[in-house]
């Protein structure tokens, strides 16, 4: 058995590759993205009442993943190291039968320009591109469960560290001024919940990389043991949209 669903919005997100993602929404607060509806969705009354609505849920489409990947009815998630396996539906790993994602994310405002009618999100964990198949309202009295439980997940994540060397910090300070981001709150947003792969074991001279906005970010952890945290040591302009 099976559908086909429309499209009925794309995410303009400040994450232009799936590496660095945070693994949940709401990880990164100054996470950033917009919604835009396309047609024929792109119309003013089928958001009329969304205003009242702190946080919506999408339903979207992992649509960078492998096309070619054979359905795995296990998989290796980072919460368990990368190297433990897990059913897949006791997951959220993106690599599933049905590539569809559900993420709970802020409605900043809805804006209508240049003839768009487009959502501003925050706390987003979606890739720029990301095609959404439907958005509803969170609802707090039934969403919320108290006394839920997840032996998987028990907690949230332990952050670590993030450091931005003084040179890094200045370029930070201009972005901010220019574009009105707190660039340096969101690397460490970003960076505190350690996006290497987890089978990995840290050494200084590892140089990791995401790209954020239009920038490209790098970073290696320093320590030892147990005791490692992130420095940043170079952030640069990317000429790729």
């Amino acid at each position: 058995m099976n559908f086909t669903f429309p499209v009925i919005a794309v995410i303009h997100s400040c994450f232009k590759e799936k590496f660095g993602i945070p693994r949940q929404p709401g990880l990164a607060p100054l996470a950033l993205a917009q919604l835009e509806f396309l047609p024929p969705y792109n119309n003013p009354a089928a958001v009329e009442g969304l205003e009242g609505c702190s946080h919506i849920w999408l339903q979207f489409v992992f649509h960078a993943n492998d096309n070619d990947e054979v359905w795995k009815p296990k998989v290796k998630p980072p919460r368990l190291g990368g190297n433990k396996s897990i059913g897949v539906f006791a997951t959220r790993s993106p690599n599933r039968p049905t590539p569809i994602g559900l993420s709970v994310v802020k409605l900043e405002s809805i804006e209508q320009r240049d003839g768009k009618l487009l959502l501003n999100l925050s706390g987003i964990d979606l890739l720029d591109g990301t095609p959404v198949l439907d958005i509803k309202p969170y609802i707090p009295y039934v969403d919320i469960v108290i006394d839920a439980v997840n032996d998987f997940a028990p907690a949230a994540p332990v952050f670590i560290p993030v450091t931005i060397n003084h040179e890094q910090r200045l370029f930070c300070t201009d972005f901010q001024q220019q574009t009105g981001t707190n660039l340096a709150e969101l690397i460490k947003q970003i960076l505190q919940q350690d996006p290497r792969p987890q089978y990995q074991t840290p050494t200084i001279d590892r140089i990791y990389g995401m790209r954020l906005l239009n920038l490209d970010v790098r970073w290696h952890y320093v320590g030892t043991g147990d005791e490692w945290h992130i420095q940043v040591h170079s952030i640069l302009v990317n000429s790729k949209k």
